[in-house]
């Protein structure tokens, strides 16, 4: 009998299973809350590393929800990459600040998809439709001390509707 690999040996004393496929149960999502962002004009830095570079300030906004309530506070920003093709990357960095005083720091970063017609109209503060774009994004919390610390301890995705002078993102736990 031939002598099993190391990591085949590993496997087979874990009781770790060799055939491909899911191995547990999808994750579901959770509804937390939604932040409506209201954001400036953007700055237009020009074309960098073969995409354009461009920053949106953020001048405050709301947040309401059955797990968060309170406001987007005024600066921070979104830094935004947008690609040819139609692809766009965004980095998002402010602070919430909650309906009990606590202001949370959130840095969300993801990516927006359209065709290249879509990108530009959005990029141009244009209206379109939500459902012609895929915007989607994973944020991480820096809460302080006390009854908001479930934001670190959770993984929160979000779904985003550009707007031509704000963005409302929902935001969803992974259970």
């Amino acid at each position: 009998m031939a002598a099993l690999s190391p990591s085949l040996a590993v496997a087979a004393l874990a009781g770790i299973g060799l055939a491909a496929g899911q191995s547990a149960p999808a994750p579901t999502l959770t509804y937390a809350f939604s932040a409506r962002v209201e954001v400036a004009p953007p700055v237009e830095q020009g074309e960098i590393d073969g995409a354009r570079k461009r920053f949106i300030p953020i001048t405050g906004g709301t947040v309401t929800g059955p797990r968060l309530t309170g406001t987007v506070l005024p600066g921070g920003g979104d830094w935004q990459a947008i690609y040819a093709g139609g692809v766009t990357k965004v980095e998002a960095r402010y602070f919430l600040k909650a309906a009990d005083g606590a202001v949370i720091g959130i840095h969300n970063v993801g990516v927006r998809v359209a065709s290249p017609e879509v990108t530009d109209k959005i990029a141009r503060g244009e209206k379109v439709d939500s459902g012609s774009y895929y915007f989607r994004s994973a944020a991480s919390f820096d809460p302080p001390p006390g009854a908001h610390q479930w934001l670190r301890s959770k993984v929160l995705v979000g779904r985003g509707i550009r707007m031509p002078d704000h963005v409302v993102i929902d935001f969803y736990i992974v259970e």
